[in-house]
């Protein structure tokens, strides 16, 4: 085979997910692609999208992608940074004045908390590295978080994303810019900052600079009423490691248009989608004649942008939380980055770059061994099973040259 890939070996993935999670009852269903050389060797669906209805998962089966949006949003915002409309150090106060006075919490709950200034100004690379100081709000064991949860948490938040950043800037920051690194809203900032920069909603802007140009008409905000039928339920594990419904796909708020466009983790879409936007990244920002990206900015985006080379086990607050393990792990412009399989203790390469999503959803790319991954499932949390690994381990013991 001209893409190195063991057709016999591929099929492990299946009956692993099968015997282990299917059968099981850990997962509803799943879809897994591997791409290798820009061929696709593996396009496996199985179990069901909604088993309420007993829909199988079909190839076109629609997702919640979750913080798989995030690297979309970087790439949209990495487009203007290539017109020349910023820098990576320009302030984000810059452009969104109300960032100009926010200060870093020291002590005290909001909003009598005291305060400091930052250290130096939030840049953009800072939100596109999670270096910013600010968090999710999605735990209640500090000031700040709590302070999330009770003024611009977004479930239930109905406003706009200029709304939203206004709230939001009113909070102090966890710690001061670049000191640390923390998963956080950030990269729905970066989505604000597309707004901000080129005029027009970041909805629009993904579809007619993004979506359109790379063919992938199925990713969205939310799923339109013809293809209602393509979607998936979204599934959570009960206390015997047996999934229940946590979000039906035939009453989900995902089947309305939304006016907050959350950059961080609000798309849905298929795993072709996926995979074409991962092949344009591959091939260094271009895909059947339509280019983003130059392949230096794909470059400077998969590079690790923590300081000195540290992996996130240096430089992630503890007790926090992510898409990615941090041990041999780094950090790029929108993506966690491998700087040491050892230290990672997993088969892969130096260089390969990846995220997920809450739904347990994942993909990787591989410029090494030229070959995308892309996983789509539906259950939360993304933590509940160590399915990710297993399957990375699985596609390179694929490769056979």
């Amino acid at each position: 085979m001209t893409s190195g890939l063991s057709p016999g070996r591929l099929q492990r993935i299946d009956r692993h997910l099968k015997e282990n999670y299917l059968d099981a009852g850990r997962i509803p269903g799943a879809l897994t692609l591997v791409a290798r050389r820009g061929e696709i060797e593996h396009f496996s669906a199985q179990g069901l999208m909604d088993v309420e209805r007993k829909k199988p998962v079909t190839q076109d089966t629609i997702y919640r992608i979750y913080s798989m949006s995030k690297p979309i949003t970087s790439v949209a915002l990495m487009m203007l940074y290539e017109e020349g409309r910023f820098q990576l150090t320009d302030p984000v106060s810059d452009f969104l004045p109300e960032w100009k006075d926010t200060e870093v919490w020291v002590s005290g709950e909001y909003p009598d908390s005291r305060t400091r200034p930052p250290d130096r100004p939030m840049t953009v690379r800072d939100l596109l590295s999670h270096q910013s100081g600010l968090t999710y709000g999605n735990i209640d064991t500090h000031a700040v978080e709590r302070a999330y949860q009770n003024r611009v948490q977004r479930a239930g938040f109905d406003g706009s994303l200029a709304e939203w950043s206004k709230k939001l800037a009113t909070i102090p920051l966890l710690y001061s810019p670049g000191t640390a690194w923390n998963y956080s809203v950030s990269t729905d900032m970066c989505g604000y900052l597309v707004e901000a920069i080129s005029g027009q909603t970041f909805d629009k802007y993904l579809q007619e600079r993004i979506f359109d140009p790379l063919g992938m008409p199925d990713t969205s905000f939310h799923v339109a009423e013809e293809k209602h039928d393509r979607f998936a339920s979204n599934y959570e594990p009960d206390d015997n490691e047996k999934f229940v419904l946590e979000d039906d796909a035939a009453t989900s708020d995902y089947l309305k248009p939304p006016s907050y466009f959350s950059g961080g983790g609000g798309l849905t879409g298929t795993a072709m989608d996926y995979y074409r936007f991962c092949q344009m990244l591959l091939n260094g920002g271009t895909l059947d004649g339509t280019r983003l990206l130059s392949r230096k900015t794909v470059d400077l985006m998969r590079a690790n942008h923590l300081p000195n080379g540290a992996s996130l086990a240096d430089r992630a607050i503890a007790g926090m939380w992510s898409e990615s393990n941090y041990d041999g792990v780094g950090f790029g412009l929108g993506f966690s980055v491998i700087m040491d399989t050892s230290a990672a203790q997993i088969s892969g390469s130096v260089g390969q770059y990846a995220w997920g999503g809450a739904a347990s959803t994942a993909f990787w790319i591989d410029p090494a061994e030229e070959l995308v991954f892309v996983f789509m499932t539906q259950l939360m949390p993304s933590s509940t099973y160590p399915i990710r690994r297993e399957l990375q381990v699985m596609v390179n013991a694929a490769i056979d040259d």
